[in-house]
């Protein structure tokens, strides 16, 4: 194994103890973190928009309606996790899965 090819040595102190480690080249090439962004409503499995019922521009109450979600043969209504305007969904209908999100503004 060269030099250039050898996984880097990293040093980390957790409560005055040192500990050496080697990350690895899937470890330096994972995506970075991203916190939450709290105006983006995500699905937790992939599915289809079937019916967007607020448009874009429409000021939403909590636990309103926003859109029928189809996702393994069952049909869920999605509702508001808070007030705002959605600015809409990126695809609907059969143009593929919902899992990107919708957006919501103040």
């Amino acid at each position: 194994m060269t030099p250039a090819q050898k996984p880097a040595r990293q040093t980390i102190r957790l409560n005055d103890t040192v500990y050496e480690t080697t990350l690895t080249k899937k470890y330096a090439q994972r995506k970075p973190y991203q916190p939450k962004d709290p105006s983006r409503l995500t699905a937790i499995i992939p599915g289809l928009i079937l019916e967007p019922i607020a448009r874009p521009g429409d000021q939403l109450r909590r636990g309103q309606d926003l859109l029928i979600l189809e996702a393994m043969k069952m049909q869920n209504h999605i509702t508001a996790h808070d007030e705002g305007r959605p600015r809409g969904p990126r695809r609907y209908g059969h143009q593929g899965p919902a899992a990107h999100g919708v957006r919501a503004g103040p």
